[in-house]
């Protein structure tokens, strides 16, 4: 069985060759391929590039689409992201080719161990690899073939005379595929050797540190990779360290983690041990500093490049913070950049209420503006359809992501009203006729924010503020302190409505659709707001109705492109904890039953609080004709839409993001969407239930099988209630989608425009 994340030049030359085929002569060839691979900007091709692919029709045996391809190799694009393009392109042919191959792809599993061995010992070395049926091994010592050595186990007998290490190295192979190991050399040592006195003898040691882990420094985001590598007999295990303790799963001799952050800050050793003796590596410091300085350059010396990987064909939507592009926009050591000690955003759309009115933009632009925000380097947390319970502590957890010289910005899109100035952001479990008991006070999150000495507080209001009148309490908010670093977007003016844009089933706000347009500006936010102010007062159909507000007492000029500069490597550690923990998957996994079908499970993000789950049939037996893997038995207090679980197509899901993860995700799955991860009280368990029929029979046959994941994404942080009994009531679940693909607004003639209405107001 092949991996999506293997790279291209592992396709063996039979799919290359079928590829070439395909895409030499046809419409939709390898120019389309280049020109779709190329939004990624590592895999753009120049026009010189082009050019001399092109001029490959010119030779004898020369091919355009392998050249192409091999440029694509040279930059280490993957398997995944090659079928993703072909499926973008529509080359149903060209993808089937590309997905029949993974499943040809030869794996290593087991690598052949370097050792260190006394003279007339036998030396076992192991290779074992899986792939299609029929694999062929063959051991070669240097360059030469070991005559008979055709089995995964090779055994050396070092009784001949001493002489340089020997290297060893086993070929994998079917047919015209094929994979080499790792090279493993064997040392014969004598025990009487002069070397036997030092500390590091192998022959009387049996154990021998041949490289130590170096110290580095790096910045947040840059990939992390230590390495120890050891000789011994028999062969030694590893088991890596920091500060003293043991790294969980990190028993290889290479620890490596993708996207450090100051968390992985620290001192780290190696323990080396074998049945019989153990070894230390020496400690070395891994110091990890912020992305950026003031000035825009790295922390770290040397090349600290990115690593972008994933572990499932899907995109994680919300896990990775990018750099920014405008960080290094300020010159070097300039007294008049201002920075942020750290940047985060918690992103609340409500449109699914219960005894109110539905919304359908709130999904579509917190999404939006989660995307940009990760680009001006925000922390992100996005969720969707809240109740009061889960709005407060969702607003507790992101305080604690606050500290001095935090930027802090809050987007709420949903129901709200203001009375007396100040605002109300309405749960989607509010009654039919709330009041502020029910509500969360916009103001009372300003004074907690103040409380934690933010560096600049935004709110950005995407709700109505008209009065309501069955609220007559005046709010006690209590007095502000002057901070001059408060700015408020209000969508719309005090007493009247924000609306949506709606055209069939899609919608945007109207505050978003402009504010899009300018939220990567190198602007002063309260400037920036002004624009958009500008721009909303263009669009006729709100002329009248609804116009930007802004509010604030903001004294420096503080944009959302400021640089980050940590002030502490404490705060700055339990933020990217608490942040992190919002955004973690569970891993991939393969399922394997007892009729001999293998199912994989895998998992993807839209949200903060929405996952989708996925299975696929990876293997089965001749005998059985019909397989599926369907899960059932999730837990009650999800909001599980049966119409959305185990879809044939991701577009059966209904959701206009399909678009954003589906182009990688594999073919012939069933698909499965969960919202409101927040409600789990306990870890997520549920059943994967196989059907299957073999050739000579006509009924079904069944297994199940358990599964339990943890607690995904946001489930983390235990939003949920301690009591269930305390919360109010909530009915009509569903999917919180429109199943529109997202595009942009329009002011055509089929155009219709939609007030938001608080539910006990008319329009």
């Amino acid at each position: 069985m092949g991996d999506w994340s293997s790279p291209i030049s592992l396709l063996g030359e039979e799919v290359v060759a079928q590829l070439c085929e395909l895409l030499d002569t046809a419409s939709r060839g390898w120019r389309k391929l280049a020109e779709v691979a190329g939004a990624e900007k590592r895999f753009k091709c120049s026009e010189e590039e082009l050019e001399m692919c092109s001029l490959k029709v010119l030779e004898p045996l020369g091919s355009p689409t392998q050249c192409l391809l091999q440029l694509l190799a040279e930059r280490e694009c993957t398997v995944r992201y090659l079928g993703g393009c072909l499926h973008r392109m529509g080359h149903v042919e060209a993808y089937q080719v590309l997905s029949s191959a993974v499943h040809d792809v030869i794996r290593i599993t087991v690598q052949p161990e370097s050792q260190v061995v006394e003279e007339g010992t036998r030396v076992s070395l192991s290779c074992w690899a899986t792939g299609p049926p029929g694999l062929a091994y063959q051991w070669f010592c240097g360059k030469q073939e070991v005559a008979g050595a055709t089995a995964p186990e090779l055994v050396v007998d070092t009784a001949a005379p001493l002489g340089p290490p020997h290297w060893y190295i086993c070929r994998v192979s079917c047919g015209a595929t094929f994979t080499f190991s790792r090279w493993a050399h064997i040392q014969v040592e004598r025990s009487s050797s002069p070397e036997s006195a030092s500390g590091y003898c192998p022959s009387m040691a049996g154990l021998q540190i041949l490289q130590q882990p170096r110290p580095c420094r790096l910045a947040e985001g840059d990939p992390l990779v230590l390495e120890c590598r050891a000789l011994g007999n028999p062969p030694p295990q590893y088991q890596w360290f920091r500060n003293r303790r043991p790294v969980e799963g990190a028993r290889a001799p290479r620890l490596q983690v993708q996207l450090v952050t100051t968390a992985e800050r620290g001192t780290y050793s190696c323990r080396v041990f074998n049945l019989f003796h153990e070894l230390w590596s020496q400690e070395v410091d891994v110091e990890i500093g912020p992305r950026l300085f003031a000035s825009g350059v790295p922390w770290q010396d040397g090349d600290g490049g990115r690593c972008r990987c994933w572990h499932c064909p899907f995109f994680v939507l919300e896990a990775i913070a990018t750099t920014s592009p405008f960080a290094d926009s300020s010159e070097p050591g300039s007294p008049e950049q201002l920075y942020a000690t750290d940047k985060v955003a918690l992103l609340v759309g409500n449109m699914h209420y219960v005894h109110h009115k539905h919304l359908r933009a709130p999904m579509v632009d917190v999404h939006a503006l989660g995307a940009l925000l990760r680009q001006l380097d925000f922390k992100v947390v996005s969720l969707l359809d809240l109740r009061r319970d889960e709005m407060q502590m969702a607003v507790d957890e992101f305080l604690l992501l606050l500290d001095k010289g935090v930027y802090g910005l809050l987007y709420y899109a949903g129901h709200g009203y203001e009375n007396f100035g100040t605002s109300f952001m309405v749960p989607i479990d509010a009654p039919g006729s709330y009041t502020s008991a029910h509500c969360l006070c916009v103001q009372h999150v300003l004074q907690r924010m103040q409380q934690r000495r933010t560096g600049l507080n935004i709110f950005l209001l995407d709700m109505c503020r008209k009065r309501n009148l069955n609220d007559d309490v005046i709010p006690q908010v209590g007095a502000l302190e002057v901070t001059a670093n408060i700015v408020f977007g209000y969508a719309t003016c005090a007493d009247a409505e924000a609306y949506e844009l709606s055209q069939g089933e899609l919608s945007n706000g109207v505050f978003v659709t402009f504010l899009k347009r300018w939220l990567l500006e190198d602007e002063k936010i309260t400037v920036l707001l002004d624009k958009v102010a500008e721009d909303m007062g263009t669009l006729e159909l709100t002329r009248g109705r609804q116009a930007l507000e802004l509010r604030s007492n903001l004294s420096e000029r503080r944009a959302l492109t400021d640089p980050i500069r940590s002030s502490g490597w404490a705060e700055t550690s339990a933020r990217n904890l608490q942040w992190a923990k919002a955004h973690v998957l569970p891993e991939c996994r393969h399922l394997h039953f007892s009729c001999g079908v293998t199912v994989q499970l895998g998992f993807a993000a839209e949200f903060s609080n929405i996952m989708i789950i996925y299975t696929r049939i990876l293997a089965a037996p001749g005998d059985i004709t019909e397989c599926v893997a369907k899960l059932t038995d999730l837990p009650e207090e999800l909001d599980v839409d049966l119409k959305c679980t185990n879809r044939e197509s991701p577009e059966e899901l209904g959701s206009p993001l399909v678009p954003t993860w589906s182009t990688a995700c594999p073919s012939c799955c069933l698909y499965s969407r969960l919202c409101g991860l927040q409600r789990l009280r306990q870890d997520l368990a549920f059943t994967v239930c196989l059907q299957y029929r073999y050739r000579s029979m006509a009924d079904f046959m069944e297994e199940q099988r358990a599964v339990n994941v943890g607690r995904p994404l946001i489930a983390k942080l235990n939003l949920s209630p301690r009591d269930p009994n305390t919360l109010p009531a909530s009915g009509g679940a569903g999917s919180p989608l429109s199943p529109s693909p997202p595009s942009s607004w329009g002011n055509g003639p089929k155009e219709n425009l939609n007030p938001e209405v608080p539910g006990s107001h008319g329009v």
